[in-house]
C-alpha cells in the first residue's frame, strides 16, 4: 500500500471545488469538515458501543470465546481490506454520491443505479437498527433507574420511541453540517473514553481472568446460546455466524465518502477517514469485547443469556453503582449519535442520487437549504424510510444483519467494477493508491461480500431472503421498464462542460461565490 501524500498536495478549498466542478457538480453543500471530522463521522457510525454491545451475543452464542477472540480480528481485517479498496476509488472521485457515483463511472449507469439501491437499503438499516438498539439500551439500562419496567414496553412503545429519536436526529441534521460535526466530533471522543473505562472497570471487577477463553471454541448454537442461533451441529458454521458481530459493528464507514463534498482536502482526507475509523474501531473494539468475555463469571452462563448477556454481565459486576450509571448514560448517548451520523450519510446518498435523476424530480430530494446548506428534503425522507423499516422488521437481529449484508454488497459493487476497468477506462487515480495490491484487495473484497451474504441470510435472519428477492424484482421491473431509458447517471464527457452554467446558478442560489 503506497503512502498518502501530505495534505499540501490537495490544500485549499479552491482545489476541492475545482475537482468537484470537474466531475460536473456544484459546491452546494458547505465544505466545513476537517480531516478529523471526516474520520469522526465514520467512527461514530461504526460505534463499537453500538454494535459491539447490542450484537455481542451474535459472536458469543456462535463459537463461544473464540468467536470473539479470533472472530473479531478476522472480521475487522475484512473491513480494513474493503475500506482500502473503497479509499482508492474515493480518492479519485470524492463526491457525496460515493459508491453510486463510483459504480456509474467505472461500471456503467445500470451498475451504478443498482449500487445506489443496495447502498440505500443498507444505510436505512444502519439508522433503524441503531435507533432500535438505542431504545433497547435506554429501556434496559436507564429505564429501571427511572422506575420503568422494560417488560411493560412492547412494539408500539418502540415505534413511538423511534419516531421521537429519528425526528430529533433529523432536526440536528437539518440545522447544518456544523451542528452535526460538533456532535459527531464529540461522539468520537466519547466512544474512546467510555470504551476504555468500561473495559478497565469490567476487568478490575472480574472474579478471575482466563485468557484461554478467547481461543476456546464452543458450539453455543441452540438453547446453549440462549436461542440466538438455531441449533447447528457444525462448529465451523457456528463460527461463521458469529462473524456477523464484527461485520455489523465495523460498517458504515462509507460516511466519509458521502460527506466528501463537505470535507476539506477530500481526496486525501476521505480515504484516511475510512481507514482510520476501521483501524481504531478494531483496536478499541477488540479490547472491549474481549473484556466482556474475560469479565464473565462463566462463559457458559453468559452464552445462555442470549440477547440479555450484556445486561447480565453489568448487573453482576461489582464495579461501583455510580460508575455503572455514568457508563450507561455514555453508551446510550453514543448509540444516539451513531444513528445521527448514519442519517447524515443516508441523506447525502439520497441527495446525490437525486441530483443525477435517481428519483422523480417532483420529490426535490436534491434541494439544498440556502441558509443551512443541507439537503433538508433528503434528511426527512431518509428518517421516514428508516422508521418504516422498523415496522416491517422490528427484530433488531434482522435489521442488523440486513445492514451488514446490503452495505457490503454495495461496497463490493464499485470495487468489482474497478477490478475490470483499472488500467483500461480507469486510468486517472487520486493521491491514495494501492499499487500492486489493488487487484488482489479487490478480489478479496468481492469474495468476502459473497461469503457475508451467505452468512447473513441464515436463520433466524432468513427474512433477508425476502428483502433481497423483493429488491431484485423491484429493481429489474423499474430498470427494464422505465429507468434504462430515463436515467442518465452522473455527468460524463461533454455533459460536464455543458453543466458549468447550471453549476454557477446552483452555487449562487445557496450564496456560494
Amino acid at each position: 500500500m503506497t503512502k498518502l501524500p501530505s495534505s499540501e498536495d490537495y490544500a485549499g478549498a479552491s482545489a476541492d471545488v475545482a475537482q468537484l466542478h470537474g466531475m460536473g457538480y456544484a459546491q452546494e453543500l458547505a465544505r466545513r469538515m476537517s480531516g478529523f471530522s471526516n474520520f469522526a463521522i465514520s467512527f461514530s457510525i461504526i460505534c463499537i458501543l453500538a454494535g459491539g454491545i447490542t450484537s455481542f451475543q451474535s459472536g458469543l452464542s456462535g463459537a463461544g470465546g473464540a468467536g470473539i477472540g479470533i472472530g473479531w480480528p478476522i472480521g475487522c481485517l475484512f473491513s480494513l481490506i474493503v475500506a482500502a479498496a473503497m479509499g482508492q476509488i474515493a480518492s479519485a472521485y470524492p463526491t457525496a454520491g460515493g459508491l453510486y457515483h463510483w459504480s456509474s463511472i467505472l461500471g456503467g449507469r445500470g451498475w451504478g443505479w443498482a449500487t445506489a439501491w443496495f447502498n440505500l437499503l443498507g444505510l436505512i438499516f444502519v439508522v433503524s437498527s441503531v435507533d432500535v438498539g438505542a431504545w433497547s439500551l435506554f429501556l434496559n439500562l436507564i429505564g429501571p433507574l427511572l422506575g420503568m419496567d422494560p417488560a411493560q414496553y412492547g412494539v408500539v412503545a418502540q415505534a413511538v420511541a423511534v419516531v421521537i429519536i429519528l425526528a430529533s436526529q433529523a432536526l440536528f441534521n437539518h440545522m447544518g453540517i456544523r451542528a452535526t460535526t460538533i456532535l459527531t466530533d464529540f461522539s468520537g471522543y466519547l466512544i474512546f473514553v467510555v470504551a476504555i473505562i468500561l473495559s478497565i472497570a469490567l476487568l478490575v471487577a472480574a472474579p478471575h481472568i482466563d485468557f484461554a477463553r478467547l481461543v476456546t471454541f464452543t458450539n453455543f448454537t441452540g438453547d446453549a446460546g440462549g436461542g440466538v442461533w438455531p441449533e447447528n451441529g457444525s462448529l465451523f458454521m457456528a463460527f461463521l455466524l458469529g462473524l456477523l458481530l464484527p461485520a455489523y459493528t465495523v460498517t458504515g464507514f462509507d460516511a466519509s465518502a458521502h460527506t466528501s463534498e463537505e470535507t476539506r482536502q477530500a481526496a486525501t482526507n476521505v480515504p484516511k477517514g475510512m481507514l482510520r475509523a476501521v483501524i481504531w474501531s478494531f483496536v478499541f473494539g477488540y479490547v472491549m469485547v474481549c473484556a466482556f468475555v474475560l469479565a464473565m463469571p462463566s462463559v457458559e452462563e453468559g452464552a445462555k443469556e442470549g440477547a440479555n448477556v450484556f445486561y447480565w454481565l453489568m448487573s453482576g459486576s461489582s464495579m461501583p453503582a455510580a460508575l455503572k450509571v455514568v457508563l450507561y448514560i455514555g453508551i446510550v448517548i453514543a448509540n444516539y449519535l451513531c444513528a445521527l451520523a448514519g442519517l447524515t450519510s443516508l441523506s447525502r446518498m439520497i441527495f446525490a442520487f437525486s441530483r443525477d435523476g435517481g428519483f422523480p424530480a417532483g420529490l426535490r430530494l436534491n434541494h439544498v437549504h440556502p441558509v443551512h446548506r443541507t439537503p433538508v428534503n433528503a434528511i426527512w425522507v431518509g428518517a421516514g424510510l428508516a422508521f418504516l423499516s422498523t415496522l416491517y422488521s422490528p427484530a433488531f437481529t434482522t435489521l442488523a444483519a440486513g445492514c451488514a449484508v446490503f452495505l457490503y454488497i454495495s461496497y463490493a459493487m464499485p470495487v468489482a467494477a474497478g477490478l475490470f476497468t483499472e488500467g483500461k477506462s480507469w486510468t486517472v487515480k487520486g493521491p491514495f493508491q494501492l499499487g500492486g495490491l489493488s487487484k488482489p484487495i479487490a478480489v478479496l473484497t468481492i469474495l468476502g461480500a459473497i461469503a457475508l451474504f451467505f452468512i447473513g441470510i441464515q436463520p433466524p435472519n432468513d427474512q433477508l431472503i425476502q428483502y433481497t428477492i423483493g429488491l431484485l424484482v423491484l429493481m429489474a421491473v423499474l430498470w427494464f421498464g422505465f429507468e434504462r431509458r430515463r436515467f442518465q447517471g452522473p455527468p460524463i464527457g461533454d455533459l460536464i462542460a455543458k453543466r458549468q452554467a447550471e453549476i454557477k446558478a446552483a452555487e449562487l442560489a445557496v450564496g456560494e461565490a
